[in-house]
């Protein structure tokens, strides 16, 4: 399967870099901090939704904005500690690109966004983060956002997701989508095409665009 874009939209953590150990150390102590029982948080989907959103789940609305800036500064802080790594394929598959041809679209906070892919060495020339939207994924928002703002017809983009929510985002922009299959399993992700990681595609940048294809 060959696939042609103009512009390639990818989300960063689970997508990128997996930062699932700091993710898991964090939430956990700020669950705690905030009396959050593991039934609660057990019934709240995590993965791939703005911290904004996922405090409002779980806290009354006036406590939202101190909770949010609270798991910011534990993931930040928490950074150095060796939660965040490199996936497969990643900087192989990003050093093929122009760096006006992507960006990376993610429902971390920028500050945090951009210590994760500082400490892994990727510096996007474009990146939406959740400061940057309204409404976070699954809406179409934040990649409608990220078409904008590479100036590329959104049917022209493909997005690089790991969550079904990121995933149902980026249809609902009429974008094709590709799942990497490095935190939940291939039979749970709905995309256009499915693949273990990054490692498992080739691209190749030509003056009319980028195609992309699954390794044999």
């Amino acid at each position: 399967m060959k696939i042609h874009a103009q512009a390639l939209l990818f989300d960063n953590d689970g997508t990128l870099v997996s930062s699932l150990d700091s993710v898991s150390r964090c939430w956990t102590r700020w669950a705690v901090e905030y009396g959050i029982t593991a039934e609660e948080f057990a019934r709240v989907e995590l993965h791939g939704r703005p911290a904004a959103e996922i405090a409002a789940d779980l806290l009354p609305a006036e406590a939202v904005p101190d909770a949010v800036a609270r798991i910011e500064h534990l993931e930040v802080e928490d950074v150095p500690n060796g939660g965040v790594h490199l996936l497969p394929g990643t900087w192989e598959f990003l050093g093929a690109l122009p760096a006006h041809r992507w960006a990376v679209v993610t429902s971390a906070t920028r500050r945090l966004a951009e210590a994760r892919l500082g400490a892994v060495g990727i510096l996007p020339k474009t990146l939406i983060a959740a400061d940057d939207i309204t409404r976070g994924k699954p809406d179409p928002e934040p990649y409608l956002l990220g078409a904008r703002a590479l100036g590329v017809d959104p049917a022209a983009c493909v997005v690089f997701e790991d969550a079904p929510a990121g995933l149902r985002s980026g249809r609902a922009a009429g974008m094709t989508t590709v799942a990497l299959a490095t935190t939940h399993r291939a039979g749970e992700l709905d995309a256009d095409l499915v693949v273990t990681d990054l490692s498992a595609l080739s691209v190749l940048v030509t003056d009319a665009g980028v195609e992309i294809s699954a390794r044999d």
